[in-house]
Parts: C-alpha cells; structure tokens; sequence
C-alpha cells in the first residue's frame, strides 16, 4: 500500500504545472446524509449480514469538511474531511456468529474515517476540474451481543491512500451548478470507493447543496473483514470565503 502511494505522488507532481487559484481561498461545510446499510462482516472465519441478520439502523452521520486553496505553484491546495456512521439494531442471527448462538441479538457499528486530500486545480473556470491523492485515516468496529453471552467485536483500522477526483460544471449568471467528487483505492484485495454527485446554489459566500453518496469499503484486517456499502441522499450547507 504505501508503495502504492508513493507512484501515485509521483504521478500526481509530474502533473503539477496546473491551474491555481489567483487569492487565498477558505471553505467549510456541513451535511446531513440518510443513509442505508448493506452487506457483511466476518471474523475468524465466521460471516454475518449487516442488513438482513442484525438490521441495523442509521442514528447518526455526522460529516463536515474545509479546505484551502492558494495561488502559490506547485504546492497543492488542502481539503479535510470528516465522516462518523453510527449505527445500531436488533436483529436475529440464523446461525452462531464468532461464538454468539443463534437468536435475538443487539448490535452496534462505528464507522469513523478522516481524509487529508492534496489536489491541484486542472481548470478553473466554469468547468472546474481538481485532481489529487487522498489518505484516509479508516476506523470500523462491529460489536454483536446476546444478553448473558460473551459479545463478538470485529475491527478494522487502516491508513488507506486513495485517488481525488472532482468535477464541477457552473451555470453562468445563475449561481447554479452540478458536479460529482470521489475516491477511489482497489489493491491486494481490498478496496474503497466514496462517490457523491450534486446540484448547487450559491448566493454571497453561502452553498447549498443536495445529492447522493455511496460508499463502499471491503477491508481486510487481520482475522476481520468489513464489505459493505453506505448509500443515500444528503444536503448541505458551507461558506466560501
């Protein structure tokens, strides 16, 4: 993986004589995103499914971001952002699960991820395109219990780098755009991606914004694997300064 990272920084500076921004520019945003859960957990060999076994439930998403952008050469612009998914239910497991029997159980998944994005703007008009690497600092534990027997947690935790990719299309005069974003990573076996398309407004240094995001991770750590995916529309508001 970080041999991996290493080639794309290469790749990523040969393609640094970019646009860049003509002043310092700040921005920062929160969403609210709906999202649903599907797919499946192992540990030491055994598998359960998120959705249909322990039916798990949204209670909170909690996202933001900020970012910097500046005239200076060769150096990339910075963006930061935050993702927190939790998750809980209860649901009925069909078969035991990491020494859990069968029967009702509660369950709890915490999804926590932090990216650090350098990119660089290719243009920078009103078609906007930005290129970069992504490290995503990736936390995810899954906690299964019965009342009176010894509960099953699965874990993953990893510093994953990952392609940056951003395109934003503005309608002249009218303050309207669409654009897309994501992230993307598929190596020895394991792979993440994070894509969202939108519609945009902005009036004064105020965005809104509403679309839909996906997101998907199938992570091996150790004895435990996480494959699922994360999907649903989402709004949000920021300013640009």
């Amino acid at each position: 993986m970080r041999k991996l990272m290493i080639a794309l920084s290469g790749s990523l500076v040969l393609a640094a004589p970019l646009a860049q921004a003509d002043v310092v520019g700040l921005g920062a945003s929160v969403n609210y995103w709906d999202s649903d859960l599907s797919g499946k957990a192992g540990t030491n060999n055994d598998i359960v499914d998120v959705d249909n076994q322990l039916n798990l439930d949204s209670d909170t998403n909690a996202n933001a971001s900020v970012y910097v952008e500046h005239p200076v050469p060769v150096l990339p612009n910075v963006k930061l952002n935050y993702t927190l998914i939790e998750q809980s239910g209860r649901g009925q497991l069909t078969t035991s699960f990491d020494g859990v029997p069968a029967g009702e159980v509660q369950s709890d998944l915490d999804l926590e991820q932090l990216d650090l994005t350098f990119y660089y703007e290719v243009l920078d008009n009103w078609v906007n395109l930005d290129l970069g690497l992504t490290a995503r600092d990736l936390e995810g534990e899954l906690v299964v219990q019965k009342a009176g027997v010894t509960s099953s947690k699965t874990e993953i935790d990893g510093l994953i780098p990952m392609g940056y990719l951003a395109a934003r299309f503005d309608l002249p005069f009218t303050g309207v755009s669409v654009g897309a974003e994501g992230n993307l990573i598929s190596y020895d076996g394991d792979s993440v991606h994070d894509f969202n398309a939108y519609g945009q407004y902005e009036f004064a240094m105020l965005q809104v914004r509403a679309g839909y995001r996906q997101m998907a991770i199938d992570y091996e750590d150790d004895d435990d694997r996480l494959d699922v995916e994360i999907d649903g529309p989402f709004i949000s508001a920021g300013v640009a300064f």
